[in-house]
């Protein structure tokens, strides 16, 4: 289901330097599933695979048929954690033409930013047809899904009326406070609860996820498999054998080395909002305290015709870690042209997953060779059961990786100073003295 090579960095780090780190490994493991670091109270990602509440579960189902059968568009309203992990489950499973094919529902996502032009192409694509709303905030006050549920919310209950407008309402917030929680109660939306002890970049197996991927027609029970296995083998694994340790141990040594930047890279387009999940799970957890690695992603082939020269022979920061998989249903096969127009004969009958998989191969190669040490995660398909291995292998490694480097993985106290700015140039009360000074700012600037 998945496996990490790691064949490409033995250059960089060796065995003995890998061995060297296995005391702190040891104790990054012992910390976490025992609870006693930093944060320990946001933890609860860690059982959550095999404890998901099977009523919940039933009521999530319940809950994406009823949007399947009476709703042609599910907009799902949310930011960071609270959408990208819904996002890359539709996308790597479904495919990224999901939309273009999609029996019922069509999904779109709002709430992660606020320009005007894409707020109006949803609202044109929805058009007269019916549609749901599945709102997922914890506090209800996030700036960014709160303006687009306001919206959203006056357009429902303009096309349905406010009676039959919460029926097509879903709240995914918290169990009992927030304003989000306030509203759906007193309207009688019905609610699924974010976990307290689930953070946002760690909620994807949670009904933040969970429900719009049912919606989309996806075997949640399948993607909890394949999570739930992962976890049987990270949480007993305490030796280099476990691809957890590995993951984190390597990412360490070669941050100490002087390798700041990870650049997550893969050949399926299907991985895309994966892969902005990771580097907001890697982002937010190990960047603080002026330290973490720094995550970036690009996507191969097409990246290697734009960035593919400063990764060969730039600045020798980075590192590369390689998803690699199948994802085709179908092949592709390439055909013989008689008069060899293009010089691509030698490929006739060949597949177009054979020539990505050579792609591959040479892109690891000379990525080594130009001092890029790169490690591949292989998956064994682009199924559920590889996504929720995936999803945990990656939370279960963030979580080493950043009590090793000695911060706190559960909090994000950067996050807050964007919105403090923000909200006192929107002049929101309580802002009124900090609003002066950026004003003074930005007016010298000019």
């Amino acid at each position: 289901m998945l496996r990490l090579d790691i064949s490409r960095v033995k250059k960089a780090v060796t065995e003995e330097e890998l061995n060297s780190l296995i005391p702190d490994l040891r104790r990054a493991h012992e910390t976490l599933i025992n609870k006693e670091g930093p944060g320990s109270e946001y933890t609860g990602w860690l059982e959550l695979p095999e404890k998901t509440d099977k009523d919940e579960l039933s009521r999530l189902k319940a809950a994406a048929d009823k949007i399947r059968r009476g709703s042609s568009v599910l907009v799902v309203i949310g930011i960071g954690g609270s959408y990208l992990g819904a996002r890359a489950a539709i996308e790597f499973i479904k495919g990224g033409f999901y939309n273009s094919g999609a029996t019922s529902p069509e999904i779109y996502f709002l709430g992660n930013g606020l320009s005007t032009d894409y707020y109006n192409e949803i609202i044109r694509i929805i058009g007269d047809r019916d549609f749901s709303v599945n709102v997922i905030s914890k506090s209800g006050g996030t700036t960014e899904p709160a303006v687009a549920f306001r919206l959203f919310k006056s357009l429902i209950e303009e096309k349905y009326g406010k009676e039959d407008a919460r029926t097509r309402i879903f709240a995914t917030t918290d169990a009992r406070r927030g304003a989000l929680k306030t509203l759906a109660d007193a309207e009688g939306y019905e609610c699924f609860v974010i976990p307290d002890d689930i953070g946002g970049r760690y909620s994807v197996l949670t009904p933040v996820g969970l429900l719009p991927m049912l919606a989309a027609g996806i075997d949640a029970d399948r993607v909890l498999g394949g999570a739930r296995t992962m976890m049987t083998r990270l949480v007993c694994e305490k030796s280099l054998k476990s691809a957890a340790w590995r993951y984190a141990g390597i990412r360490n040594a070669l941050y100490n080395t002087g390798k700041n930047i990870e650049l997550l890279t893969y050949f399926e387009p299907r991985f895309r909002f994966a892969a902005e999940w990771w580097k907001q799970l890697f982002g937010e957890s190990e960047g603080k305290e002026n330290k973490g690695i720094f995550p970036a992603s690009a996507e191969f082939t097409a990246d290697l015709h734009s960035l593919g020269q400063y990764i060969q022979q730039g600045e020798r920061t980075l590192f590369e870690t390689i998803v690699n998989f199948r994802a085709e249903k179908e092949d592709v096969i390439i055909p013989h042209m008689r008069d060899d127009f293009d010089g691509l004969n030698y490929l006739s009958g060949k597949s177009i997953s054979y020539i990505n998989d050579k792609a591959y191969a040479g892109t690891a190669l000379a990525h080594e060779d130009g001092g890029v040490p790169n490690l591949t995660i292989e998956l064994s398909g682009a199924n559920e059961e590889c996504f929720g291995a995936l999803v945990y292998f990656f939370e279960f490694s963030c979580a080493l990786s950043g009590y090793m480097l000695g911060v706190n993985p559960f909090n994000q106290p950067g996050v807050e100073e964007y919105k403090r700015n923000m909200f006192a140039l929107l002049d929101k009360p309580g802002f009124g003295e900090l609003a002066g000074k950026l004003r003074e700012r930005l007016d010298g600037n000019k």
